[in-house]
């Protein structure tokens, strides 16, 4: 591959180098991709975009021109920079991250003993101009249910755009019938099984509609959150965006556990409020509701130092150190300073945090 050498390069706007402590990332935000990358690489990008190639290797005084022959041929394979003569007339894509609304999402979780009026907590966050929103349902539901969920959203002509449901497997949820209520119904995000005989994927029909997940995993209540893993990666302008600032989880969230206290997430301890006696308006008025929405992965130990720190989410349900409100996420078994994943669950030092939270390696859905 012939690289051109006396072009100034410059960096694709979304493509944006993260750096870690071993190695770093380029995370295309346009094609929801991520490459890793040696440190060296993330130095010399960072340092002499807008340069040639000729200035770069003058610099080094040519000991190391076969290493920056090879990096630039891998950067413009994975097509992470272009060359031109006028770089000062490619600035930098924003990565400022707004949002009009207060709420942006919210965990609506439904349970066996407490009942409350699902319409009226849509209505509510139609109201805070919500626009995505996840219902866990930790009982036995039927499709006509879930039918009537979904019409009353056209019916109020809601702010939500999107809906997550996750629901025990039924025979009632055959796939057609599923497949059927999405397409009709675009608000429809996803559906997740839990307890299903088998994992398994099933795509958007038309690559726009909404996916189906079976998972063999059984659910037995709200511990379930906060794992993080590869294959929940978010790459994207909005979550990295997002991350740089604020808590990639909590930020913007509202929640309802299953006896309608109103959180931050419901398997956060601390309530703000009932759905029975306050409105989601009111418990915002608390100045104590927004406490962690600002902590961002560059404040959290370990995640600062990790090269995956801004596509992830980020769990302050359950920590690694529970008193320490900027411990890394628990279930994260990602180590970047050996770069290794394992098991969280299997790590002899988180035991301690695993049984102060009551936790089982099976509450995890993935």
């Amino acid at each position: 591959m012939k690289v051109e050498q006396e072009t100034p390069f410059k960096l694709i706007a979304n493509c944006i180098p993260v750096k870690g402590a071993k190695r770093s990332s380029i995370c295309d935000l346009h094609r929801g991709s991520i490459q890793l990358i040696p440190n060296d690489l993330y130095e010399l990008i960072k340092k002499h975009e807008g340069n040639t190639i000729i200035e770069i290797k003058k610099e080094y005084n040519h000991k190391y021109d076969t290493v920056i022959d090879e990096y630039f041929e891998f950067l413009i394979e994975h097509e992470f920079i272009f060359f031109t003569a006028t770089p000062e007339l490619f600035p930098k894509m924003s990565m400022e991250w707004q949002s009009p609304n207060e709420i942006t999402n919210a965990i609506i979780d439904i349970g066996r003993s407490y009942k409350y009026d699902i319409f009226k907590v849509l209505d509510g966050l139609t109201n805070m101009n919500c626009k995505h929103v996840e219902l866990r349902f930790f009982r036995k539901i039927d499709f006509d249910e879930i039918e009537t969920t979904v019409k009353h959203l056209n019916t109020i002509k809601s702010s939500v755009l999107s809906i997550d449901f996750t629901i025990p497997f039924s025979k009632d949820f055959d796939k057609k019938k599923v497949q059927d209520l999405m397409y009709n119904f675009p608000r429809v995000s996803s559906f997740r099984f839990y307890s299903a005989p088998e994992k398994k994927f099933i795509p958007p029909i038309d690559n726009k509609r909404g996916y189906i997940i079976y998972s063999n995993q059984v659910l037995k209540n709200v511990k379930c959150c906060g794992l993080i893993d590869p294959g929940l990666f978010s790459v994207n302008i909005k979550t990295f965006t997002e991350s740089l600032k604020h808590n990639s989880c909590l930020n913007g969230k509202i929640s309802i556990d299953i006896d309608g206290n109103i959180k931050n997430c419901p398997s956060m301890k601390k309530s703000f409020g009932h759905i029975d006696k306050n409105t989601f308006e009111e418990v915002l008025e608390n100045k104590n509701y927004k406490e962690y929405w600002s902590i961002n992965k560059n404040q959290i130990e370990t995640c600062k130092d990790c090269e995956f720190r801004y596509i992830c989410t980020d769990c302050r349900a359950y920590v690694e150190t529970p008193k320490n409100t900027f411990s890394k996420p628990l279930k994260c078994g990602y180590d970047p300073y050996e770069n290794t994943w394992e098991d969280w669950d299997k790590n002899p030092l988180k035991q301690e945090a695993i049984n102060y939270y009551g936790l089982e390696p099976t509450e995890s859905i993935s």
